[in-house]
């Protein structure tokens, strides 16, 4: 068998009829080796009986959450193409032909586009169409170097096997961005066609929450790029912070009328720990990732977490060591004074570099403590 049309379905009794009579249609028109699989995560007002009537073959998928729909349907489709689409009749199931041309040109995953196929008045919300799916995507593009314009699409194809071997898991609405996100990073052969949207027939309000649903698919595209959320802006305070740091520590910097002493040093001195926090994050969740898969890895990432145990415990206690030869450098001077009052212009710029040496020792130190746990990990798969 050629394809299957999948329908995610939950209380849709009013719309499912008319979808399934079109992706027949479809069928029936182009000569398309088919079958019409409707994903039912729970109904009970009888769309089961009337998908079975119209011909349909219906799975129940007892786990809520319309990616665990679409994840149970996918693994009991048996077409060699999957062409995924609502079944609240938004969608149109008699165009399908320019996704099935692409899967059969080679294709691994073909991404409808609403808004180069166009978007009928009242089809879309104006949070959705104006700010939710074109920020959304446009963060997915950043992070990922991805090409989609529409990372939200539902109607969507895809080869079978393709999709199955990202082992996608979100049983949630971001499973939409997930599928996008793990076919990019595995690089699997992805492109777009115009699709359109229309208002849905639906007599109740959508199963989609526009405020949590978003947060979702946002964390889960920033969660998936560890890069994003964690080395670059990690990288970035580390580096303005140092730099910041040792500037004011050989003399005050003035620019204009301003002058910049210790209180920014204290302040450039909290920017420095928290990008090397960051950065430990990072090789952390690269060394999580290698044991789980759950993004793949690239040469450099391998290089990456090489980093051993035992290797960082010795570095962060060298810079533990430092930051405590020079802090009892300063109560030495300070003993010198009777311990009285100190110049607290010239002292903090001696007590503060230390102070960055101290935490960074302590934070490299236990995270490569973690790390060995993690190793632990490896060595018992």
């Amino acid at each position: 068998m050629e394809l299957t049309i999948l329908m995610p379905c939950l209380n849709e009794a009013l719309t499912l009829p008319i979808c399934i009579k079109k992706a027949k249609t479809f069928l029936t028109d182009n000569n398309v080796d088919g079958e019409i699989l409707i994903a039912d995560n729970g109904s009970t007002d009888g769309s089961q009986e009337l998908a079975r009537e119209l011909g349909a073959r219906v799975v129940d998928i007892p786990e809520k959450g319309y990616g665990a729909a679409l994840i149970g349907g996918c693994n009991a489709a048996l077409g060699k193409y999957v062409i995924m689409g609502d079944s609240d009749d938004s969608y149109d199931f008699l165009n399908l032909m320019p996704f099935v041309e692409k899967l059969r040109e080679g294709y691994d995953l073909v991404m409808g586009n609403r808004f180069k196929g166009g978007i009928e008045k009242g089809a879309m919300p104006p949070l959705h169409q104006y700010l939710g799916n074109p920020v959304l995507s446009t963060i997915g593009r950043i992070l990922y170097r991805s090409d989609i314009k529409d990372f939200h699409c539902g109607l969507r194809g895809y080869n079978r096997e393709s999709i199955l071997g990202l082992n996608l898991h979100t049983t949630g609405m971001e499973y939409a961005s997930e599928m996008v996100v793990q076919a990019t990073l595995h690089k699997l052969k992805i492109c777009e066609v115009p699709t359109t949207l229309k208002k849905d027939g639906r007599d109740r309000p959508p199963h989609l929450r526009s405020w949590s649903d978003g947060w979702r698919h946002l964390t889960f595209l920033l969660m998936h790029s560890p890069n994003w959320l964690f080395l670059y802006p990690g990288l970035i305070l580390w580096v303005i912070g140092l730099v910041v740091s040792i500037a004011i520590m050989i003399h005050p910097v003035e620019i204009g009328n301003v002058t910049f002493s210790i209180n920014t040093m204290l302040y450039a001195a909290v920017a420095a720990i928290i990008g090397f926090q960051l950065m430990l994050f990072y090789v952390l969740t690269k060394k999580y990732a290698s044991i789980t898969g759950f993004i793949p890895m690239t040469k450099i990432d391998k290089s990456l977490i090489r980093l051993t145990m035992n290797k960082g415990i010795f570095i962060g206690a060298s810079l533990f060591l430092i930051g405590t030869i020079g802090s009892i450098a300063a109560v030495v001077i300070w003993s010198g004074l009777q311990f009285g009052d100190l110049e607290p212009e010239s002292f903090s710029r001696l007590t503060i570099p230390m102070l960055i040496l101290l935490v960074s020792g302590i934070q490299l130190m236990f995270s490569s403590f973690f790390l060995g746990i993690l190793e632990i990990k490896i060595k018992s798969k």
